[in-house]
């Protein structure tokens, strides 16, 4: 490794929290500014939303409702059908880009959608790129992608222009990277997942769950001192004795701890148990911690499936689906459509004001095979059986349908 190089890549042990213990500690460089102190923080939040089971259960449904249950258009613009259906050379359809880009969004508070242009054809294709393994340059105009940010090299960074820019690639194809990012005060460079005022309480729903782990591996046995009556001709003999009693008897680390006392004629070894009163303490702190966690991604508790045992009520899951669908799903819908609607016009030369996101909610009060008039009459509404608007099936229409229905 050459002087420069090490200037440019210093890997240094820079490990505190055991909790986020990443690997191979800390990474800086002068090609890149770094995401978080280390730049490993993508990697912190990935380790937390596999940890934290009501953490990753909201950052799976947000990925679901935002990608919705397909994409439509126009039946007319054929070559706009044949890209919903398949976005690349692996075969995903638009859907299923869209919820892989909605998922590091949620996850990450960024997403990285790779655009790569044939002139020839023309053709155009989408790559979703793990956000994890995404930087910005330190021109502010490129995106270096690595597969190891922990141990960086430059010469395996791959580097592409931030869309609007492209350039022209090794294999001929143009290039660029469509940077989404949530928006926060004083960062510029990346953004900042929305749930990160939850982020502690994320880490206490984990702890609270190893916790209880921790007790159903020792079989809710009490926690004590075990005093053993033994004579040892040293130190060394003595821990061992104790090592030894542990791993037989102990269970789980910590659950109960040995001492080694000189013996004496009579065998006066006892255990001595450590009460504790603290059960309701760490319910109340694991369910508090849940709900702030609800709180700190701004979504719905029945939309993350934890007020079901007070029983399934379908009204409070719709009333919460449309203000979730109003207040962020909408949202979020049309930042990720965006850049895909104006490079897709501008590429395939079509015109994508028919792309749209299908919404439906996770029940439904009326059933799917009703017809829209009979909907309408069932809510007291005006209703024209005769209206060819009107014979169509709830499963069939869109937003856009209600509106134009009235």
């Amino acid at each position: 490794m050459n002087k420069d190089t090490k200037r440019r890549a210093a890997v240094r042990n820079d490990r505190t929290d055991p909790y986020l213990t990443l690997g191979a500690g800390r990474v800086e460089s002068d090609r890149f500014w770094r995401w978080g102190d280390d730049n490993l923080f993508p990697a912190a939040l990935a380790l937390m939303a596999r940890r934290s089971t009501t953490h990753r259960r909201i950052i799976n449904d947000k990925a679901d409702y935002i990608s919705g249950k397909g994409i439509v258009c126009d039946e007319g613009e054929p070559l706009l059908r044949a890209f919903v259906e398949r976005v690349n050379g692996s075969g995903e359809t638009l859907r299923q880009l869209l919820n892989k880009l909605a998922f590091d969004k949620s996850l990450f508070g960024n997403a990285f959608l790779e655009v790569a242009v044939c002139e020839e054809a023309p053709s155009l294709s989408l790559f979703h790129q793990d956000a994890s393994r995404c930087r910005v340059a330190r021109d502010s105009a490129h995106i270096l992608l690595h597969p190891d940010w922990a141990a960086f090299r430059p010469a395996e960074a791959l580097s592409l222009p931030l869309w609007p820019a492209f350039e022209r690639q090794d294999d001929g194809t143009l290039r660029s990277v469509v940077h989404y990012k949530d928006y926060e005060p004083m960062f510029e460079h990346y953004g900042v997942p929305p749930y990160i005022a939850g982020f502690d309480v994320s880490a206490i729903a984990y702890k609270t769950d190893r916790w209880n782990i921790s007790r159903l591996d020792n079989s809710f046995q009490l926690s004590g001192v075990m005093m053993l009556d033994s004579s040892a001709d040293s130190e060394e003999q003595a821990e061992e004795i104790v090592r030894t009693a542990e791993r037989k008897f102990a269970g789980n680390p910590g659950q109960v701890m040995f001492v080694l006392k000189e013996g004496s004629a009579d065998d006066n070894s006892r255990f001595i148990p450590i009460a504790s009163q603290n059960e309701g303490d760490w319910k109340a702190l694991h369910d508090q911690a849940v709900s702030d966690i609800v709180v700190a991604h701004s979504w719905f508790r029945t939309l993350s499936g934890l007020d079901y045992a007070g029983g399934f009520s379908a009204e409070r899951i719709l009333h919460e689906y449309e203000v979730a669908l109003n207040t962020l799903i909408l949202g979020e819908q049309a930042e990720l459509m965006e850049p895909i609607r104006r490079i897709a016009e501008h590429v395939l030369g079509c015109d994508t004001s028919s792309l749209e996101i299908v919404n439906r909610p996770p029940t439904r009060s009326k059933p799917i095979y009703m017809k829209v008039w009979e909907a309408r009459k069932a809510d007291g509404l005006d209703y024209d059986p005769r209206d060819e608007r009107q014979q169509r099936f709830l499963s069939e229409i869109t937003k856009y349908d209600i509106e134009s229905i009235g």
